[in-house]
């Protein structure tokens, strides 16, 4: 049965834009996106812009405009996101045929640099913006992160797959066992979240010199507040850990109290990450785009380095590298 996405071709794409009033000059140019598909592309007055075409069945039409309108909120506030485009009625959600798209103005701009102390206070400042203004309401229609129901799920998804032998099943299944009964991920306190940007890595922001603005809110979710800060430190370098989180949090308390005690949530936070990731690249093999861009999933050594992944990821759990 051919994927949904099958049909999104570059005259669909064309006639979606045209049917909100935008006029495209030329055909959608296509960039890396596996979870939705997203296209760049100049309108008739020279104006850039990218479209997203959403998944089909993944979020819910609330559950969008609800990232939609945290956009606006924040930006409204003056915090440098990219709020999706509305049209005369206010609209930011738009449907053509069977598929669900929003406009965005695009943004240039080049990563921050982790090894460059200005950036990181700069970058800091932007999620305290951020979260000053995020925690005064929450979700309503967002997902909630889970630390047990989340890798509970992902578990299921992957062990029901055809990809693990009976060997690494096993193997997979202990050690995704052993980090759900890690007392750490349980200290994750519900009356603590607030509304995240949920895939805060370096992909997702963009500056000019010393400004940031944060993009992609597509995975927003109700977590801690440290879940929008640990993707942004090393993994395996103590000393460079300290020093930029430390002006990750000089940055962050200009706008906002740093949430300290939370560090202690970042190694359970990562171990999660790990495991749902690999389980949402299994449930969406049936997607042409992932085979594609992850061939090495059907490979029998991914599953056995993927195993050794979590298990050192255990013993982060049990001594964190930010105690070295």
């Amino acid at each position: 049965m051919p994927h949904p996405f099958s049909a999104l071709s570059p005259d669909m794409v064309m006639s979606a834009v045209e049917s909100v009033g935008v006029w495209p000059a030329g055909e959608p140019f296509a960039l890396n996106s596996y979870e939705n598909r997203v296209l760049m592309f100049r309108d008739d007055e020279g104006g850039r812009w990218v479209v997203k075409f959403y998944r089909p069945a993944r979020w819910t039409n609330e559950a969008i405009q609800e990232e939609h309108d945290f956009l606006q909120e924040l930006k409204d506030a003056q915090v440098p996101v990219v709020a999706p485009w509305r049209n005369d009625v206010n609209s930011s959600l738009h449907t053509f045929q069977q598929f669900r798209f929003a406009l965005f103005p695009q943004y240039a701009g080049q990563a921050p640099e982790l090894d460059n102390p200005s950036h990181l206070f700069a970058l800091g400042e932007v999620l305290g913006c951020l979260h000053s203004v995020s925690c005064k309401k929450a979700f309503q229609y967002r997902a909630r992160l889970s630390f047990e129901g989340g890798i509970a799920d992902a578990e299921e998804r992957v062990l029901s797959s055809r990809w693990l032998n009976k060997h690494q099943q096993r193997a997979y299944r202990q050690v995704v066992q052993k980090i759900v009964r890690q007392p750490s991920g349980h200290a994750i306190d519900q009356t603590t979240m607030i509304r995240t940007h949920g895939d805060c890595h370096l992909g997702n922001v963009l500056g000019r010199d010393e400004s940031f603005t944060l993009v992609d809110f597509d995975d927003c979710i109700m977590a801690p507040a440290i879940q929008d800060i640990w993707m942004l430190l090393p993994v395996n370098d103590p000393t460079s850990w300290r020093v930029q989180l430390s002006e990750i949090i000089e940055g962050y308390e200009e706008a906002h109290p740093f949430p300290h005690e939370q560090v202690a949530l970042i190694e359970p936070l990562r171990a999660y990450r790990l495991v749902r990731h690999t389980a949402w690249l299994v449930s969406r093999w049936n997607d042409p785009a992932f085979p594609r861009a992850f061939p090495w999933l059907a490979e029998s050594g991914y599953w056995d380095q993927h195993i050794r992944q979590l298990e050192q990821q255990c013993l982060q759990l049990e001594k964190p590298i930010w105690l070295a």
